[in-house]
Order: C-alpha cells, then sequence, then structure tokens
C-alpha cells in the first residue's frame, strides 16, 4: 500500500510544469494516479472508461486481423493498453509530445508502463501527432509514409478546447485529410472528446470521411456523484474502389 498521497514525478516542459502523483482512495483503499499540467488535472485513473472505449469503438469497426495502429496520446495508457489486448493488433505505435510521460512508462511508475514498454507489438514515439500527422512522412520514423488501420487520438479536452492553438487545424478539413491519407482504405479514426457530440465537428468528418458516428460512454463519477458522459468519435475512410 502507498502512502496516502506521493508526487512521484514533477518536470518542466514546452507545455508547462507536468506532475505525476499517487494518492490513495479513502473509499476503496486502492491507489489512484493523476496527471497534471500546470493547475490543471489532464487525467486520472479513476476514469478510464473513455479511453478504453475509444479503442473498443474504433477498432470494432474494422474488420479482418493483422492490424497497425497508431495512438496519439499516451496519459496513462489505458487507451494503448486497451488495444494491445485486442488479439488483432499486431503493431502499435504510441505518440506522445511529452518525453517525460513516456520515461514514466519505462520507469514503470504508472500501472500499465511495464506491459506497454515491455510489448515487443508496442513503440513509444516521441514526437508531436498533430505536426506529425500534416507531414508526409508520418509518425512511424522507422518507415516514412506508412499507412495504418487505425488511428485513435486522446490529447485535447474535445475538438473546440484544445490544449495547444497548433492542434486546432487538424480538426478542420484539410487536417483530416491530411490524416486519413495515413489510412488505409476503409480505416478509421476515432477520437475521444470531454464534450458532448457536436454537430459542427461531425459535420467536418461527414465532409472528409465515408460514413462517421458520435458515441455516448457513461461512467460513474464517484467525485461528483452520479454519472458523467464522454464522446467518441468513429470515423471511416472511404474503401479502395477497385476491390
Amino acid at each position: 500500500m502507498s502512502a496516502r498521497f506521493e508526487e512521484l514525478d514533477w518536470r518542466p516542459t514546452p507545455m508547462g510544469e507536468i506532475s505525476l502523483r499517487r494518492r490513495r482512495d479513502p473509499v476503496t483503499g486502492e491507489d489512484v494516479y493523476e496527471v497534471k499540467l500546470g493547475d490543471e488535472f489532464l487525467m486520472s485513473s479513476l476514469f478510464t472508461a473513455g479511453e478504453i472505449a475509444l479503442t473498443r469503438l474504433g477498432l470494432a469497426a474494422l474488420p479482418g486481423a493483422e492490424l497497425d495502429v497508431v495512438v496519439g496520446g499516451l496519459g496513462l495508457g489505458y487507451t494503448a493498453g486497451a488495444a494491445l489486448d485486442d488479439p488483432r493488433v499486431r503493431s502499435l505505435i504510441v505518440v506522445d509530445a511529452l518525453g517525460e510521460v513516456i520515461d514514466w512508462h519505462r520507469r514503470g511508475l504508472v500501472p500499465l508502463g511495464a506491459a506497454l514498454a515491455g510489448d515487443p507489438r508496442c513503440r513509444l514515439v516521441h514526437g508531436d501527432f498533430f505536426a506529425l500527422a500534416a507531414d508526409p512522412q508520418g509518425w512511424d520514423p522507422q518507415a516514412p509514409g506508412r499507412r495504418f488501420h487505425a488511428v485513435l487520438l486522446d490529447v485535447d479536452h474535445s475538438p473546440r478546447h484544445v490544449l495547444h492553438p497548433t492542434h486546432a487545424a487538424l480538426y478542420q478539413p484539410a487536417g483530416l485529410r491530411a490524416l486519413a491519407d495515413r489510412l488505409h482504405p476503409d480505416g478509421v479514426f476515432a477520437l475521444w472528446s470531454n464534450d458532448p457530440p457536436d454537430a459542427e465537428f461531425g459535420a467536418v468528418l461527414a465532409e472528409v470521411f465515408a460514413d462517421s458516428a458520435a458515441h455516448v460512454v457513461d461512467f460513474d463519477n464517484p467525485l461528483q456523484g452520479g454519472t458523467a458522459t464522454n464522446t467518441v468519435y468513429v470515423a471511416r475512410k472511404p474503401g479502395d474502389p477497385a476491390s
């Protein structure tokens, strides 16, 4: 059992001061891991339903096996962990702009860290997911221009509430078209959002992808009581007309 509260790491970064802390839940007695950027809470191991649903809903839309997947945003690792739980996934690249977060996993400071860092299917890549999405070289430094079956993104609070102004371009038609170029035909882009379904963003998805849907994910909120919700958008690239 850990101490009641412990700061496991604190680092200055270009995006602000980031910290990882662990506290004991007074009700369950279990350890809760939390990440803060400055004074803002980014994530907590209390709330993982949306991150896991992002992967499950995204990959459920894909036929076949031998899937190559990219996850944008490592965080506490629940989106990536759910991807590795799917036996169809043969390779996973997880891109995070903060090398400090990748280091937490490699050092085993977070619960899923050792499993992610030690899985031969998984590579943790330090880079700007958004800049690489717009770059024809893409997210895999070992295979420039490589295509994937699914891209799962969990970085910003929502398409309207981004962590950095440079992220906003991805959620526009040109940014999504560049991302879609990195997908195989019938490939899937899935996005986590903390906001309710956004009809305006849904229209942008419909402009670029063959079909798309917004899924509302309900989960218990032990801090505020009752039920909270996230949104997961799932969009599919058009198939290959030749097939």
